[in-house]
């Protein structure tokens, strides 16, 4: 049998040109197609434009534990230009191990950052590279690299990668003109703490075969390959697979991992896969899965955490770049919580109930949603309650074809480049894609999330002990009728019921079945006379005693709830 190798994929991401490809290229010993910044737009560019993939093979460190073998370490070099952030958020998904290559001259810029947050969000493990020592003069060297890593520690305090090996290298000395006959310098040191990072990554074969494709070819009197890596599931020969952007399904022919035949891959593996000949332009790069196994949605509810680097609030209505399998769409959100009593209860994870009653909010609640001070000095005695999980609705521009349970990240990509801000917003789970272009009519009516609604009014006067009459609560144009039944509360402590329309001018009449209490009365009969004293007609007279009228008008209070998605906009009251 041929010797075991296991496949780890160690992401390279970092801030442009802080030397992630010359630093592949240092590691590697086999090149993968995707490799070497082959793409000709990146060669003319001179930067990394697609997710290149090369590897480096090393015997199996003991403290696996699995005896003799190899040990691969795909380099998945991740594209540094703030613009593709969507192709390294498309390569987070399949990285077990995240290198972050930094400029040792620079430190910590604004693209790192962002790599940081993805690696949190996707990502178990990390070992952050010092690159381009060779530029520090060597007197100071080693003080310098001591300094930036100390630097690195600090930042990494609060993050998970808390603690992890920072290493310094030079990958190219001398820079990209340099003649290749000089050595790097720290490489191998790396490597070594690559092996001691290496863990057997959890993978299951079970499930729906799921592919990211990056590369796509064909050979003549062979058929098409497809090159990329195994996001879920596992791939035989024989099977068939969907190119679901094609809309067809393929046989698999014959599949190769790093240029070995097998009949056999699961997630986690990089493999070749070649099926029965398409035109390869069709299929630059996407998804092939098992037949019928990804969904193409209009909308989605998902679960989601605010990123907390990113400035400002989440408001709802706001537009966002929502990333979502394998493709980036523009979408507009709209948050909710649970219901205020629910929101210290544990929610199921990736599961969304439409049981439940959910509460409509203008933003996602965050610690810094309530930004006024007397709010801060109010938290420790429970000021703002945060609930313990918030989603969202998602409603995209055009459809996005994604598997059923995914990652989603939103962030704000038009965000001026250069500036040094986060542009990740978010990150959540898809909970339920909807696949109906009709979903508002046919769908979102079973989703309960409801708007607290209050209106107030003031009592007119009164009629009899058990009534009065009631202004300013409607609209003149307002149709009372739906309104009546509804229960009203007065200032004064009395439970109303609306009983329908008085007279045309938006006035109605308030059944008290208690009765009104003698103080109110009193009020109300003062309030009255007071109004009537200016005679008739004389109204400049009543005006002037309104202003001076030192008694409080009776307000009343109509509370309801109103669900958002309710076709009949039906009011409720508990």
């Amino acid at each position: 049998a041929a010797p075991r190798v296991l496949n780890v994929n160690v992401g390279v991401l970092g801030h442009i040109d802080s030397g992630k490809t010359a630093l592949a290229r240092a590691l590697s010993t086999t090149g993968s197609t995707a490799a070497f910044d082959r793409a000709p737009q990146s060669r003319a560019r001179g930067i990394t434009l697609d997710l290149g993939f090369s590897c480096l093979r090393t015997a199996l460190p003991p403290q696996l534990g699995l005896g003799d073998g190899e040990l691969q370490f795909t380099l998945v070099d991740c594209p540094g230009h703030a613009s593709l952030i969507r192709t390294i958020i498309g390569g987070a998904q399949i990285i077990d191990l995240m290198m972050l290559v930094i400029d040792v001259t620079k430190g910590m810029q604004t693209q790192s950052a962002e790599c940081l947050v993805i690696g949190q969000i996707a990502c178990q493990k990390m070992v952050v590279v010092l690159n381009k020592i060779d530029l520090l003069p060597e007197g100071k060297r080693q003080s310098a690299i001591e300094k930036m890593t100390k630097k690195m520690q600090k930042t990494l305090e609060n993050t998970k990668f808390c603690g992890c090996p920072i290493v310094a290298v030079a990958a190219k000395p001398g820079g990209p003109e340099a003649p290749e006959s000089e050595n790097p310098l720290g490489v191998s040191e790396l490597i070594e703490v690559l092996k001691s990072q290496a863990y057997l990554p959890s993978r299951d074969p079970s499930g729906h075969f799921l592919m990211a494709v990056d590369h796509c070819f064909s050979i003549k009197g062979q058929g098409t390959v497809m090159t990329g890596t195994i996001l879920s599931g596992s791939v035989s020969l024989g099977d068939n697979v969907e190119i679901p952007a094609l809309k067809v399904t393929k046989k698999v022919k014959s599949m190769q991992m790093f240029h070995t035949p097998v009949t056999y891959a699961m997630q986690g593996d990089r493999v070749g896969i070649c099926v029965t000949q398409f035109d390869p332009k069709l299929l630059e790069r996407g998804l092939i899965c098992t037949p019928e196994s990804l969904h193409t949605i209009h909308a989605a509810i998902i679960s989601l955490k605010k990123i907390q680097y990113f400035r400002g609030a989440l408001q709802t209505k706001a537009k966002f770049h929502i990333t979502v399998g394998h493709e980036t769409v523009m979408g507009r959100v709209m948050f909710f919580s649970p219901a205020p009593a629910d929101f210290n209860e544990e929610m199921q994870e990736n599961v969304f109930d439409f049981e439940k009653d959910y509460l409509y909010q203008e933003e996602y609640l965050s610690k810094d949603s309530s930004s006024s001070e007397e709010n801060k000095e109010n938290d420790q005695a429970g000021g703002v309650q945060l609930p313990r999980q918030q989603w969202a609705l998602l409603e995209f521009e055009k459809p996005v074809t994604c598997p059923k349970l995914c990652l989603v990240i939103g962030s704000k990509l038009d965000t001026d480049i250069h500036a040094n801000t986060c542009r990740l917003a978010f990150h959540g789970v898809l909970l339920q894609g909807m696949e109906d272009k009709n979903y508002t009519e046919t769908f979102l009516p079973k989703l309960k999330v409801y708007k607290l609604k209050h209106k107030e009014g003031q009592v007119e006067r009164v009629m009899d002990d058990y009534s009065v009459i009631g202004r300013s609560l409607f609209k003149k144009e307002t149709n009372i009728q739906i309104f009546v039944g509804l229960k009203v509360k007065l200032s004064t402590g009395e439970d109303g019921i609306i009983d329908g329309g008085f007279g045309q001018s938006g006035k109605f009449k308030i059944r008290i079945p208690d009765g009104l209490k003698p103080d109110t009365k009193t009020l109300l009969s003062v309030a009255s006379k007071k109004k009537s004293k200016g005679g008739k007609g004389d109204t400049t007279k009543e005006d002037e005693s309104s202003k001076n009228d030192s008694t409080q008008p009776v307000t009343i209070s109509l509370l309801f709830k109103r669900y958002v998605f309710d076709t009949q906009k039906k009011m409720i009251q508990s």
